[in-house]
């Protein structure tokens, strides 16, 4: 009886909070960034991964790569595998730089404001994730349309 009404409890509390599309916690990894994953595929030696982690303050990223040089900027879009789509939330923009190891980290609160994705709040993005419906790649001055890729899993 006592684990009955267990059970009724913490169902009953999950129902009042857990509004969010995904609970605080889960794991997101971004399949290994290759440039054969890239729309064309790209001939590169450059690799990476992202990984992502839903927590109360949001969602937690890092970005790690390898072999890419002049990087421009890192994104996360929405498109299916091997459909290009556009950016949902920058992961990484600024001056070019040549890393080997962490290019981003951060907190994600909610995807880019006017994304074409059409995603209004983190819960859309997060609810994309799930779905198998956004990728990450890395943008290099030699490849601006984006030399490494992953989807989102």
């Amino acid at each position: 009886m006592r684990r009955t009404m267990a059970m009724l409890l913490v169902l009953g509390v999950a129902l009042v909070f857990g509004g969010q599309t995904a609970w605080a916690g889960e794991n997101f990894t971004a399949a290994p960034l290759k440039g054969r994953s890239e729309v064309p595929a790209v001939d590169t030696q450059g690799t990476g991964v992202a990984t992502f982690k839903l927590r109360d303050e949001g969602l937690r990223f890092k970005v790690n790569v390898a072999n890419l040089d002049d990087v421009i900027a890192a994104h996360i879009h929405c498109g299916a595998t091997g459909v290009n789509g556009p950016v949902a939330v920058t992961l990484f923009g600024g001056s070019v730089v040549t890393p080997h190891g962490t290019l981003a980290q951060g907190v994600i609160t909610a995807p880019d404001a006017g994304n074409l994705c059409g995603f209004d709040d983190l819960d859309e993005l997060v609810a994309a994730m799930q779905s198998g419906d956004t990728y990450v790649n890395v943008h290099t001055l030699v490849n601006p349309g984006g030399e490494i890729r992953g989807q989102v899993k």
